[in-house]
């Protein structure tokens, strides 16, 4: 395998609320370009795609290596609830009857559940976490007499002891992207934004979250200049002119946010973005440069707007926090959500009616909830789920577990948010066409402000 031909496939389908730039894929596929300029790389993706198009598609490419990212192992939607794992089954069994190309399999999905998705899809191998540097250590592996596969951190293999995974110290820094040019248009149109990176890693403790298992707990912030660079990019060639930053929590690094800031500005790109903000760690003048340098809309990781809950989830700020903040945006014209995670562990009638007060003090926003916690193996959620006998052992979370409280029920926590006279879209909402309408009158951006308005 001298010089490798290498195909990645976005296995995500999931276009709800709309459907979203497989990045991932996008920064493998642009290291893999610029650090094995010898192999070919090519990107299927089955949001435009289809299982006969893949077939045609490794008849023609002959790849030696396909990588396959799984996005998401389910919707998260309590209403409707779907799961992918026999989807992505069914991808890995069409490779295996039309090609002989070893199967690596990654991203958000699969890093939460690497031994078990390991076990059940039957991949050659895996890559927990971040994936650049370890598939490209991986591509040169499989080209040696004696692979060592001992040093490619991240790496799950069978070994004659079982499934391995190999630990992580080390991170990537200086990612340089290069988008698609046959996805761009699909997902500008589709979806009224791109989206790209600006720092890995979260270091708080939210009981539920599973991105600590994803992009680890250490924050390593991007190249500032190459984030740039690639927004530059991104307008003049492509004239992409709204972006979402996809970081689990962009308020984390200030001095670099406010460098970031000052060098969009001083750019003159000239682009709107939007990104997760947690709601402390931020001050007026921050959000007046972010504002210069094109923030419009901020999506509030807020959980909860009762103080109790807010305790439950391990958040780090109050609720004095989030109405000094939604204040702050409002007095700056900023359009802000709150995104909240109701019904869940410790949840009780009185905690629901304490969030339904608060969100009539907070200035006009939207509520975007959703009903019962997804429970994830290796977090605190599914430690008290066990001792409480809501599951068993983790090994059931690959289907969807939700942490539902007993307390109160969904048709109660829709009744009252009915009741606050607030903007409320709870997921059993399908918004789909009036979107798509949107869309196709060349809005762009998130359109929840739409909603505020």
């Amino acid at each position: 395998m001298e010089h490798p031909s290498v195909l990645l496939i976005s296995g995500n389908q999931l276009k709800v609320p709309y459907p979203v730039y497989p990045l991932g894929v996008s920064y493998l596929a642009t290291y893999l370009r610029k650090n094995i300029p010898e192999i070919k790389v090519d990107v299927f993706d089955f949001n435009l795609q289809t299982i006969e198009q893949l077939r045609q598609t490794i008849k023609d490419a002959q790849p030696n290596v396909v990588g396959i990212s799984l996005r998401n192992i389910d919707n998260v939607n309590v209403f409707d609830t779907q799961n992918f794992i026999e989807y992505y089954r069914s991808i890995i069994s069409n490779i295996r009857i039309h090609s002989k190309a070893k199967v690596v399999i990654g991203g958000a999905g699969y890093s939460i559940f690497p031994e078990r998705l390991f076990e059940y899809l039957q991949p050659d191998f895996g890559i927990r976490g971040e994936g650049e540097e370890s598939f490209r250590k991986l591509i040169v592996a499989l080209n040696e007499t004696l692979p060592d596969f001992e040093s490619i951190e991240g790496l799950v293999y069978r070994t004659n002891e079982g499934i391995k995974v190999n630990s992580r110290i080390n991170y990537t820094k200086n990612l340089h992207l290069e988008f698609e040019p046959e996805l761009i248009d699909y997902y500008w149109h589709h979806s009224g934004m791109l989206n790209i990176q600006t720092k890995r890693g979260c270091p708080y403790a939210c009981d539920y979250c599973s991105y600590p298992m994803i992009e680890g707990k250490f924050t390593r912030n991007l190249d500032a200049d190459l984030v740039v660079e690639n927004l530059m990019k991104m307008k003049t060639d492509h004239n992409i002119d709204y972006v979402f930053f996809t970081d689990s929590v962009f308020n984390i690094s200030n001095a670099y946010n406010i460098d970031l800031a000052e060098k969009i500005i001083k750019s003159g790109v000239n682009v709107r973005w939007g990104a997760y903000f947690t709601p402390i760690n931020l001050d007026k003048q921050q959000l007046k440069l972010f504002k210069a340098s094109g923030l419009s809309h901020i999506e509030f990781g807020t959980d909860s707007l009762s103080e109790t809950m807010l305790r439950s989830f391990n958040k780090t700020f109050s609720m004095t926090d989030i109405f000094e903040t939604s204040r702050m945006c409002s007095e700056l014209d900023i359009n802000f959500a709150h995104f909240l995670i109701l019904g869940g562990k410790d949840e009780t009638l009185a905690t629901i009616l304490e969030t339904m007060e608060n969100s009539k003090k907070l200035p006009p926003t939207v509520f975007f909830p959703t009903i019962g916690t997804r429970i994830y193996p290796g977090t605190q959620l599914c430690r008290h789920a066990i001792k409480n006998h809501i599951i068993h052992h983790e090994e059931e979370l690959m289907q969807s577990v939700y942490y539902l409280s007993t307390e109160v029920n969904s048709a109660e926590i829709m009744a009252e948010a009915r009741k606050t006279g607030r903007k409320w879209v709870f997921m059993d909402e399908n918004l789909q066409p009036a979107m798509a309408k949107m869309r196709a009158r060349g809005k762009k951006g998130p359109l929840w402000d739409y909603i505020i308005q």
